[in-house]
């Protein structure tokens, strides 16, 4: 053979020192080659290196060996005490490699993705006698493989297949997670991934339950250029002889600018099914149905439609039990241009129907508004509004205020109209700006007592709050409307630091009645003929690690605590304490299932290290001493696998589910950055 040194781009240095030359080849695929010293046969085109060698090719994976034989076009290449680099902490390690075409095979072979991860040594590592690569299909195959963490071997298995770290998406088997509940023994999932595409994939878990029948599960994923498309299910065959399931799904589909549509579909095979088997937060029901939704430069349309499944066994007080389906749901609003000035109006037209138990509802209104703000002098700030409302009523075997089973039809007229006033006062400062704003409103309504006839209306009262002063409707819901003639006051301080960001608020406000309605509001709403209860809020954030705020209402005689909410936060994103509480009084039992709520809310973390982490939640009844739930869990990240053990308690009772504990454990291994 003869042998031609080939230079190019390459650089010698002499009198006995490394020889150093580097090589590009293959124009379609080129490939780097430095080396102590290389040879190039011109009649077999194979190239050969002496000594240590390294070639890096176009994608950027790294191959280390000694004295090795490469064929031009890269299709073969043998070596010895090769490392190939597959990421930056990913590489294969060997005594011997041969690759031809797209197959490479490495002997005695040794992997990792955890170089230089860890001061103590990789975290994990995998020895095996042959590993075969196979670079079209991107697959990493492993021969009666050995999984060693820390030098130390915990696993054997006969064979293992992995993608290689550049594949973002690949079909198979994820790292199963265990569990365990004091109902139903140990559980243990295992989950199968199937990759359609690059935005289409889907997961099918298969768990083992010591203690009740296989669960199955399955998570299915789309994502197209206008939409994206959501379903989650579950089934089994429980050891009663019940079919239970569950299936969610979220479809939202965009039709152009100015249109988008919606599918939505929650529904399970029983009360008691998703809190069981873990699939259920607090949710009082399930909604079904579809939504459309256009959209103009100043207008809206809405049309949706709604099937429900309750999922409370126990209401409590004179609260009305929740009922019926909402089929249609129109709502368009148009605001126009202004008409002068600032000055614009609104129009809204509304249709509802509501069905369910032999008993439906039909609603139409139409309301027409102008609302003109306008800015005085010395810097008041004034707001004009008159609004006509106008609803016809359909009532099919209806229980009225004062008659039962109605069919028929009414209507009502809710002529109304309010005058606001504020005057923004501003004090600025190099570092603090202040604002002080009183603010006052009157509202005039037809009184109509005798005509909020429905019975089960889709609000079941109004309680005084910060958040209700100052609003058209003091009920929460539509049909059931507040008249009569009351007027809303407060005052608001405000600061904001222009250096470092820190805010306080403070406001204090009442509402008038002059309308006589003992007999319309709950006792407990804190709105009384005349003078209300006082409400406000407090709050401070400095921008870093502190923040609070309470909302609360005071007596008007003599000032008790009627209503208070408070929340606090201390600490970083790491390491933080949250706290939550609200306590009201209740002098009848109304909304409430005890006379008084007293509840607390409780958030913790702690970073125990740079990658040990614990987090704690718990609601907790201080009425009863008890807790409604909490859930923990110590988490590990580490670059190149993670851990968690997490548990879960709750003293909810609820047909055939009586409190659960939780406890799970997940282990899995990260390459590059992705999760295996």
């Amino acid at each position: 053979m003869k042998k031609t040194p080939v230079v190019f781009l390459g650089v010698y240095v002499l009198s006995g020192q490394m020889s150093v030359a580097s090589m590009a080849i293959d124009v379609n695929e080129p490939k780097t080659i430095t080396a102590d010293k290389i040879e190039y046969d011109l009649k077999s085109s194979v190239i050969k290196t002496s000594g240590q060698t390294e070639i890096v090719n176009k994608s950027g994976q790294r191959m280390t060996l000694v004295d090795s034989y490469i064929s031009q076009n890269g299709d073969s290449l043998t070596g010895d005490d090769i490392k190939l680099w597959i990421g930056d902490h990913v590489y294969i390690e060997s005594a011997n490699v041969e690759r031809t075409g797209n197959t490479t095979v490495a002997r005695d072979a040794l992997f990792t993705a955890c170089d230089n991860c860890d001061k103590f040594g990789d975290a994990w590592e995998i020895s095996t006698y042959k590993i075969v690569y196979k670079m079209d299909q991107r697959m990493l195959r492993f021969y009666s493989p050995v999984l060693w963490a820390y030098d130390i071997p915990v696993l054997w298995l006969p064979y293992f297949e992995m993608p290689d770290p550049g594949v973002k998406y690949k079909t198979g088997f994820l790292t199963p997670d265990f569990g365990s509940t004091n109902k139903m023994g140990t559980q243990i999932n295992v989950p199968l991934y199937i990759n359609f595409s690059d935005t289409h994939d889907m997961t099918i878990t298969m768990s083992y339950l010591t203690q009740e029948n296989p669960l199955f599960q399955l998570e299915h994923r789309l994502n197209t250029q206008h939409a994206t498309f959501r379903t989650q299910g579950s089934y089994t065959y429980n050891k009663e002889g019940l079919n239970r399931w569950h299936l969610f799904n979220d479809d939202v589909i965009e039709l152009g600018d100015n249109a988008r549509a919606t599918i939505f579909l929650e529904r399970a095979s029983d009360i008691t099914y998703l809190q069981k088997y873990g699939f259920y937060s607090d949710q009082p029901y399930l909604d079904s149905g579809a939504k459309l939704e256009l959209f103009g430069q100043s207008s809206y349309v809405v049309a949706d439609a709604h099937i429900f499944q309750e999922m409370r066994t126990v209401y409590w007080g004179n609260s009305t039990q929740p009922g019926g389906n909402i089929l249609p749901n129109i709502r368009g609003v148009y605001q126009t241009k202004p008409l002068f000035d600032e000055t614009y109006m609104t129009f809204i037209a509304d249709v509802l129907g509501v069905s369910g138990e032999g008993v439906s509802s039909q609603r139409l209104t139409g309301d027409a508004r102008i609302i003109s703000p306008w800015t005085l002098w010395g810097g008041n700030r004034l707001t004009l509004s008159l609004d006509a409302r106008y609803d016809l009523y359909h009532f099919n075997n209806s229980d009225l205020i004062d008659e039962a089973n109605f069919s028929g039809f009414k209507n009502r007229f809710l002529p109304s109209g309010y005058a606001e006033w504020g005057l923004p006062m501003f004090r600025p400062s190099e570092t603090w700006t202040q604002v002080i704003e009183p603010r006052a409103r009157i509202t005039i309504m037809r009184q109509t007592e005798e005509e909020q006839f429905g019975l089960n209306n889709d609000s079941a009262g109004t309680f005084l709050s910060d958040s209700t002063l100052f609003s058209d409707n003091r009920f929460s819901g539509y049909d059931l409307w507040e008249n009569g003639t009351f007027a809303d006051y407060g005052v608001r301080w405000s600061a904001f630091n222009n250096i470092n960001g820190k805010t306080a608020e403070v406001f204090l406000g009442q509402a008038y009645d002059f309308t006589d309605r003992a007999e319309t509001l709950d006792i407990n709403s804190g709105y009384h003929h005349g003078a209300s209860d006082y409400v406000g809020r407090v709050g401070y954030n400095n921008n870093k690690w502190f923040r609070i705020s309470s909302r609360f209402r005071l007596d008007r005689d003599d000032l008790s605590l009627r209503h208070m909410e408070n929340t606090a936060f201390v600490g970083t994103s790491n390491n933080f304490l949250r706290l939550g509480h609200i306590w009201s009084q209740q002098f009848a039992e109304t909304q409430a299932r005890e006379n008084n709520i007293n509840e607390a809310v409780i958030g913790a973390g702690m970073q125990l290290s740079p990658r040990w982490a614990m987090r704690w939640n718990g609601i907790y009844n201080m009425t009863i001493g008890e807790f409604h739930r909490h859930t923990g869990g110590l988490f590990y990240e580490h670059p190149c696998y993670y851990l968690s053990v997490e548990y879960r308690h709750d003293n909810a009772i609820k047909g055939d589910y009586v409190g659960n504990t939780t406890f799970q454990f997940r282990f899995g291994m990260s390459i590059d950055g992705q999760r295996y």
